[in-house]
C-alpha cells in the first residue's frame, strides 16, 4: 500500500466504529448477544409475489453459521451453473438462524436436485420458478429476532430505563449508519479499498472489488451522519436537504411545502445524506458544504469512487423500526422488529445497550 493510501486511513479508521456520535445517551448497561444461535434470527420478506413461471427457480433457505457466498456457490454447484448466474438480495450474517431468498437462473434446464445442498446447517423452505433474478437490494425489509442475555447494569430501574429506551427507538428511530460488519476484521475492507484504489496493478475478483468499493462510501456516510448527529439535525429539515421516502429509494428536494416538517415528524419521509460517487451533488447550500468538507477530507476514496465510476446515491440518515416488541424477563431482553433492506439491527441494538458476542 502507498503512503497516500496509508494516510488515508489510518487516523480514522484505527478510531474505530466507536468514533460515530450516538443519538441517545448511553444507559450503561452491558449484554451478551449471540450466545448462541438462535439468539439471531432474520427473515426476509419480498416486495412482490412470485409468479411460479419462467427461467429462475427461486430458493428460500434457512441457514445455520453459514454466509451467504457459500450457500451461493453450492447452488451454483448443484445446477452446474456460473456463480453469476445465481442471485441474491444482500449478505447475510453467518453467525446466525437466516432465512434467505436465491434466485438461479436456469433457461431450458430441469430443476436440479436441490436436497444436495442440505445438512443440518442448510434447509430448503420453499422453491418456486419466477421471471426475473433476485437483485441486490430488492427486499421489502427483514424481521429481526433476537435475545439479549446477562444485562448488566450499575444503576437501578433496569427495567423502566431499557422500556424508555426501546420507546423512544420505536417512536423516533436511530441513525441509519452502515454496521461494523460493512468494514470488515478491524476496519480491514478500508484498507483494502485504499489500496485498490492506488495499485493500479492490482487485479481482484469482483464480489471483493464491490465490497470495497462499499466500504469506502459507507465510510463517508457515516461520517457525514455522525457530524448531524452531533448537530441534532439527523432527523430535523436543514436549508439544501434532500429527503428520501420511508423505505423507498426516490428523493426529492426541499421545495418549502407547508407539510414537509408533518411528514417527517411521521416517519414518511427522512433527510438523505449522499453516497459519494459520480454525478452531480443533490443537496444545496449549507447541507452540501459539509458533506464536500467530509468528502474532500477522504481523497483517495473520493477519487477512487469515481474512477471506479460508482454512481452517486443517496441513503436515509434515520430509521425507524416497524413492528417493534420487547419483553423483559429478568437479566434477559427478548426483541423483535423490521427494518428496510439495507438497514444494521446492531445500529439498534447499539442505542439501547453495549452487546459483547461470545468469541467464534
Amino acid at each position: 500500500m502507498t503512503n497516500t493510501a496509508e494516510n488515508q486511513i489510518s487516523c480514522s479508521a484505527v478510531e474505530g466504529f466507536e468514533q460515530f456520535s450516538r443519538v441517545y445517551v448511553p444507559l450503561g448497561i452491558t449484554a451478551d448477544f449471540k450466545t448462541v444461535v438462535e439468539d439471531f434470527v432474520v427473515d426476509e420478506r419480498l416486495p412482490f409475489d412470485l409468479s411460479g413461471e419462467g427461467e429462475h427457480a427461486w430458493l428460500q433457505i434457512e441457514k445455520r453459521n453459514n454466509n451467504t457466498d457459500w450457500v451461493a456457490k453450492l447452488l451454483a454447484k448443484a445446477a452446474r451453473v456460473r456463480s453469476r448466474c445465481v442471485g441474491y438480495a444482500g449478505l447475510k450474517d453467518r453467525h446466525g438462524l437466516t432465512s434467505q431468498w436465491f434466485s438461479v437462473h436456469l433457461p431450458g434446464m430441469e430443476e436440479p436436485d436441490w436436497s444436495v445442498i442440505e445438512s443440518d446447517e442448510i434447509r430448503i423452505i420453499q422453491t418456486c420458478r419466477h421471471s426475473r433474478k433476485l437483485r441486490r437490494g430488492a427486499l421489502k425489509e427483514n424481521r429481526f429476532q433476537m435475545v439479549l442475555r446477562n444485562l448488566t447494569s450499575d444503576k437501578k430501574a433496569l427495567d423502566k430505563r431499557v422500556d424508555e429506551r426501546l420507546q423512544c427507538i420505536a417512536e423516533q428511530g436511530v441513525a441509519n449508519y452502515f454496521g461494523e460488519q460493512r468494514f470488515g476484521r478491524q476496519m480491514g475492507n478500508l484498507a483494502h479499498a485504499a489500496e485498490m484504489f492506488t495499485d493500479k496493478t492490482l487485479r481482484l475478483p469482483r464480489n471483493k472489488k464491490s465490497m470495497y468499493l462499499s466500504a469506502a462510501r459507507s465510510w463517508i456516510f457515516n461520517h457525514i451522519l455522525s457530524q448531524r448527529v452531533e448537530q441534532e439535525n439527523w432527523n430535523h429539515r436543514v436549508a439544501g436537504d434532500v429527503f428520501i421516502l420511508n423505505g423507498k429509494t426516490a428523493c426529492f428536494w426541499d421545495d418549502d411545502s407547508a407539510d414537509l416538517e408533518d411528514r417527517l415528524k411521521r416517519g414518511e419521509i427522512h433527510p438523505a445524506a449522499i453516497l459519494w460517487g459520480e454525478g452531480e451533488l443533490a443537496s444545496r447550500g449549507q447541507v452540501a458544504e459539509q458533506e464536500m468538507r467530509v468528502v474532500d477530507e477522504n481523497p483517495v476514496f473520493r477519487e477512487g469512487l469515481r474512477e471506479f465510476k460508482v454512481q452517486q446515491m443517496r441513503r436515509s440518515m434515520r430509521v425507524i423500526p416497524s413492528d417493534m416488541t420487547w419483553h423483559l424477563s429478568g437479566d434477559e431482553l427478548m426483541l423483535a422488529f423490521n427494518l428496510p433492506a439495507g438497514s444494521y439491527a446492531t445500529m439498534v441494538l447499539r442505542e439501547i445497550v453495549d452487546i459483547s458476542e461470545a468469541e467464534r
